[in-house]
Formats: C-alpha cells, sequence, structure tokens
C-alpha cells in the first residue's frame, strides 16, 4: 500500500469532516457532495489537500454529507439511506448496498454498527474511515470477497433520549414511546443479511472481542462480550430463533483505527455463510406457487366481508384453479357460505368502502362454476351499487375520501364488469388524483394529512393496475389513468428503498420498510410488466421487490413488519408510529399472496 497509510487516513477523514461542514481544504478538495438521500452517490472528486481543521460535533445534514463523501468513492457500499428514525426525528443513517437477498451475489457480508456507546460522532469517524479504507486501499481480493454495510451513528443524538435499550429489544417496537432506535437497528442489521456483525465503540486503542455464531459466552482472554449488546445478542440463537445467529465482534478503536479495524476485521472474519445468511438465501429463494399455497391455506383467518378476506379468497380460488385444487376452493365456499346463504348480513348499519369492497368475491364467484352463482351475482350486485353512489361526479357517497379509495371503492364494480361502476370509478380515481398526487408523482393519504403513507400508496398502485386491466381500450379517459398510474409508478420506483422494500412512509428513508406496501406495488409492476404499460426498466425493480418481500414472509406464513389499520393522521409522525405486526396477518397474507400469483403469471408469460 505504501506510503504513511496513517497520514493518508487522516488527510481523507479530514477531507470528508471538511466536505461536510463546508471548509476549504485547499487545490483539488471539493468543497460539497453531490448526492440525493437515497441513490448512488456522484463520483468524488480528485485530489488531495492538507486539512487543518478538527473533526466537530456536526447536525443531521453534515452527518449525510459524510456519508455521501464516502458513497461517492467507486465500489460498493454506494447508497445512503437509514435504518430508522430517532425519537427526536433524527434520521440513522446508513451506507448499504442492494444486495443483501440477491442469490447471484456470491460476496459474504459485513455490517458495521457504531454509536451504541453514546459517542456517535466518534464513532461514525471510526466506521467510515474503515468503510473508506475497505473502498480504496484494501486488496482488490477482499473487495471482490466481501460486501459491507454501516450504520455509523446508531444512536446519533447524544442529548435527546437516552441510548438505545438492551438487545434483543423487549417489548415495542418502531412505535416504542422511549427508544424505537433500538428497534430500528435489531431489524436493519438483520435484514442486512450479514455473515459478520461488528459493534464499533469509540477508546483509546484497538481492542476486539470475537463471538462465533451460536456461541453462548464471548470470552477471549480477560475481554468478554457484554450480555445485552448487539454483539451479544446477533451471536445468541435464542435472540431470533426464526433466522438464526451470526458472527460478531465488539471492537473498541481510537480515532486513526479505522483501517486497522476493518483489516481485522476481515482477517478475523469465520469461513462461510452465517446461519442467518443460510436462512434468508433459503427464504427468498422460494418459487411464488409453493408460497402462495402456504398463505391460501392460512388466510383469512376471520372471515368477514370486507377487503382484507375477500383479497384472500379472490386469489385463493385462482391458486385453486391453477393447481386444480378442489379442497383449496372447498376452504373458500365454507367461509363465505353464511353470506351466500343468507345466513349473514352483507353490511351493518354504517357502510363502508372496506366492506363494500369484499363484495370483489361474490363477482368472483359469480363468474366461476359450481355453487349459486345466482346469489353470488345478487351479492355483487349490491355491492357495485354501493361503490357508484356519488355524492357528486368524483365524489363518492360512501368514500372515506383517502388513497385507500383508488382501490377499495373502485375494486368491486372492477371485478364485477359493470359499466356504471366503471365510469363511476374512472371519475373517482381522476378526481382524487387531481387532490392527492404530488408533484413527484406519490400519493397524500388524505388532503388533511399530507404524507405519502406507504399502504395508502400500495391501495393507489393496485387500484389503478386493477381498472387498468378492465378498462376498456377505446375508454375516453383510459389515457388519462394510465399517465397517473405511470407517473405513480416511477415514483415509487425511484423511492425504492437499497434491499428492494417499500417503506411506512415512501418518502421517507428512515421510516421501517413495510410489507403491505411492498406486495402491493410489486402486484402493480408485475401486471403492468406482464401486460405492457410499463417498459422494461421495470423487471429488475420487480425482482428486487420480490425476494425482499420473501424475507418477510417466513415458511409458516407468519409476516413480517405489516402496518396496522391506519385512518388519516395529523402528522408525519403518526404514520412512523404506526405499530407493526409480526406473526400472522390476515391484511399482509391476503397481499402477499396476490404479490405471489402475479410474479407467477409474469415468469409464466415471459
Amino acid at each position: 500500500m505504501g506510503g504513511a497509510p496513517g497520514a493518508r487516513r487522516g488527510v481523507r477523514w479530514a477531507g470528508a469532516v471538511a466536505i461536510a461542514v463546508g471548509l476549504t481544504l485547499g487545490p483539488g478538495v471539493g468543497s460539497e457532495a453531490e448526492c440525493c438521500a437515497e441513490t448512488a452517490a456522484a463520483p468524488a472528486r480528485p485530489g488531495a489537500g492538507t486539512a487543518t481543521a478538527q473533526p466537530r460535533a456536526v447536525g443531521t445534514a453534515d452527518r449525510r454529507a459524510m456519508l455521501e463523501a464516502v458513497a461517492a468513492i467507486a465500489g460498493e457500499p454506494r447508497i445512503v439511506s437509514a435504518a430508522g428514525v430517532a425519537r427526536d426525528e433524527t434520521p440513522l443513517l446508513t451506507l448499504e448496498n442492494p444486495s443483501p437477498f440477491d442469490p447471484s451475489r456470491a460476496e459474504r457480508r459485513l455490517v458495521l454498527v457504531g454509536g451504541l456507546d453514546g459517542d456517535a460522532d466518534a464513532a461514525a469517524r471510526i466506521v467510515l474511515d474503515a468503510v473508506r479504507w475497505f473502498k480504496t486501499e484494501a486488496p482488490e481480493e477482499e473487495r471482490t470477497r466481501w460486501a459491507v454495510s454501516a450504520l455509523p451513528m446508531a444512536h446519533p443524538s447524544p442529548d435527546g433520549p437516552g441510548r438505545p435499550g438492551g438487545f434483543p429489544p423487549a417489548g415495542g417496537f418502531f412505535d416504542d414511546p422511549d427508544r424505537p432506535e433500538s428497534r430500528y437497528v435489531w431489524r436493519w442489521v438483520a435484514y442486512q443479511a450479514p455473515d459478520l456483525v461488528g459493534e464499533v465503540r469509540a477508546g483509546d486503542g484497538l481492542r476486539i472481542v470475537s463471538r462465533a455464531a451460536g456461541e453462548g459466552g464471548g470470552t477471549v482472554g480477560d475481554a468478554s462480550v457484554p450480555a445485552g449488546s448487539l454483539a451479544a445478542a446477533m451471536a445468541d440463537p435464542a435472540s431470533q430463533p426464526d433466522l438464526g445467529p451470526v458472527a460478531t465482534m465488539l471492537a473498541t478503536a481510537g480515532a486513526s483505527d479505522g483501517a486497522a479495524l476493518m483489516r481485522e476485521a476481515l482477517a478475523r472474519a469465520p469461513n462461510g455463510r452465517s446461519p442467518l445468511r443460510v436462512a434468508f438465501a433459503a427464504r427468498t429463494g422460494r418459487d411464488p406457487l409453493p408460497v402462495a399455497r402456504v398463505l391460501a391455506r392460512r388466510y383469512p383467518g376471520t372471515p368477514s366481508i370486507s377487503y382484507i378476506p375477500a383479497l384472500a379468497w379472490v386469489h385463493s380460488l385462482r391458486l385453486a384453479e391453477l393447481d386444480g385444487d378442489e379442497s383449496l376452493r372447498d376452504k373458500v365456499m365454507r367461509e363465505v357460505g353464511p353470506w351466500l346463504s343468507g345466513e349473514r348480513p352483507l353490511f351493518g348499519d354504517r357502510i363502508s368502502f372496506a366492506a363494500v369492497a369484499g363484495t370483489m368475491i361474490f363477482s368472483e364467484l359469480a363468474q366461476s362454476p359450481g355453487g349459486d352463482r345466482d346469489a353470488a351475482a345478487r351479492l355483487a350486485a349490491e355491492g357495485v351499487v354501493l361503490a357508484r353512489a356519488e355524492d357528486a361526479p368524483g365524489v363518492p357517497r360512501h368514500g372515506s375520501g383517502w388513497s385507500d379509495d383508488f382501490f377499495l371503492g373502485t375494486i368491486a364494480a372492477v371485478r364485477a364488469g359493470d359499466p356504471e361502476g366503471l365510469a363511476a370509478a374512472v371519475r373517482l380515481v381522476t378526481t382524487y388524483a387531481a387532490r392527492l398526487q404530488q408533484p413527484d408523482g406519490l400519493f397524500h393519504h388524505d388532503a388533511g394529512a399530507p404524507v405519502a403513507w406507504g399502504r395508502g400508496n400500495g391501495f393507489g398502485a393496485l387500484g389503478l393496475s386493477e381498472l387498468l386491466t378492465v378498462l376498456p381500450a377505446d375508454d375516453p379517459q383510459r389515457a388519462a389513468v394510465l399517465d397517473i398510474h405511470r407517473r405513480h409508478l416511477a415514483a415509487m420506483r425511484a423511492r425504492q428503498a437499497p434491499d428492494g422494500m417499500w417503506r411506512q412512509v415512501v418518502d421517507e428513508p428512515g421510516s421501517y420498510r413495510e410489507t403491505s406496501v411492498t406486495a402491493m406495488t410489486l402486484t402493480a409492476m408485475a401486471r403492468g410488466l406482464r401486460l405492457g404499460w410499463l417498459d422494461e426498466s421495470y423487471r429488475p425493480v420487480v425482482e428486487r421487490a420480490w425476494r425482499a418481500l420473501l424475507g418477510h414472509v417466513a415458511e409458516d406464513g407468519t409476516l413480517v413488519d405489516v402496518c396496522i389499520g391506519t385512518g388519516a393522521g395529523p402528522t408525519r409522525r403518526y404514520y412512523l408510529d404506526r405499530p407493526a405486526v409480526n406473526g400472522a396477518d390476515d391484511r399482509g397474507g391476503a397481499m402477499a399472496l396476490g404479490a405471489a400469483l402475479e410474479y407467477h403469471y409474469l415468469r409464466e408469460a415471459d
């Protein structure tokens, strides 16, 4: 490597800090980073200079610039994103690569996390220096053998609430009133699919304690990995029984030890993939139909006339037809029987679009052989009449005014193929888009809730896709509807997270990566590709989304991170703090089932 590596590291780090805080370094060193919040950074400007400024505590914009300066160096990691949002709204900024679930990538995966000891800026300097050395001076063999991601400042607010609590987090989750940070950190680290996790703390010199994956202790010499630390918990198989452990190291390092830390980490890393990585490889390598079969058998857990069970039933019928599986059709018929027979009424005293959308199942049954098709047709017609009722053109009588209505207010007429209902659906989506679609293409949840809620945008993507599937080619409004849809999906494509997911708040990189919006957006994009509305640039987006979705669907059909039911909220924080369901969930299960079938249809069409 030659020369004086320690001196070069000092210049490189000082350069990044100076870029971040707008200092002048001398000839040849840029004064700003050219990168947006979540994309590959612009190439770093070459050159060298002598820095005299000392690192100091910095704010969020400065921290982002620091990460962008490292991201701009050729190679991975190159994406600036975020793992979460602290209680004081500070993002937990990350450096990521796009390959945690990519089966074509053979590299082993290292994740570095700094700042959990409370000294966020000092730990961040060490972590970023380690990543910079990896990208610029590590032997080529190591750069091709490893993929690195980093969360340099896991607790970026030393003057805010207390540091993240112990690991694994106990009770609460992203909505924790005091310490959501540890929940975000825990999920992000695991879903980077690491083979090795390094927890980095600031100190006087370099000391590293290692723990093997599955190891109950953590002692090396007279040092140990403290119980409750991230390093201890990630290595403990009891902490993540559904995924498995990963080898870890707890590193205490001085300000100039970043390069040495990275060299030691790569040298000490155990051979082979971690049990956690192997579990993710198995989960994300599944084919769509076996996944669909598990979901169709499991959902809905609670039958009702609502869009949630109805989606599961409609998709289950289609799967039954694909497989020739009468037992699956029989399951659907048993569950809808009380409504077909008249034993239970379709609606209560209050009519909601969620319930009206549930009548889609009867349109499906009315067009299917067997069963009481006349009764199904009558029930479907009830839903269509309610769906197309308007107080004014484009103002549905039973609508909420939320972006949910793109799907909930149109799907009954769409599935029935009712001409008057389709005309009302077109008026609804064009009126709502004029009110809710933003210049960037995303939908706000409501005019009074100017937030790009994840599932609200998922409803828009899925509802427009369903409408376009049946809207006649010569309909005078088809071009307008298609334009709304394409602008929206282009905006969603631009906001896809590095791992392939979409988020609880689509344009907030730190909000949690949410399963239902990912399933719905994937479904809409896959259908657009199959039916020719979208060009081939969407294919890798769909492929990445499918693998990421699989990572959130366990082998038994339980799910990870599905936002609970959500009305329009007054603040962005309201959406960030909506609880995430982990386990069996009818809503997420139905949407994942639909995504699996649509992805299957796309593959079959190729």
